[in-house]
């Protein structure tokens, strides 16, 4: 009997050193706060104008960045597309 126990722990004992059963350590999540929202500190008439200067340019897509930013910030902008990743109405 007593064979038969220590050949038992012995063998558990080679089963954990082989096995190397480590805890795994998750990394913290960088997308797990959310993204700032964006900021648009300018009137919608800016906006306009800012369009009609990036348009003028050929820079169109700075338009569309400008626009994500400046939709963001409105109930409509859901439905362009223009919303921020967890943004709460």
């Amino acid at each position: 009997m007593k064979i038969l126990l220590i050949s038992l722990c012995f063998s558990c004992l080679l089963l954990i050193s082989l096995i190397d059963a480590r805890p795994v350590h998750e990394e913290p999540d960088p997308y797990e706060e959310a993204p700032a929202h964006p900021y648009w500190p300018f009137s919608t008439s800016d906006f306009w104008q800012y369009v009609e200067h990036f348009r003028s340019l050929g820079a169109y897509d700075r338009i569309n960045d400008m626009a994500r930013t400046f939709f963001a910030h409105y109930p409509i902008g859901d439905t362009l597309g223009y919303t921020s990743r967890n943004h709460e109405h």
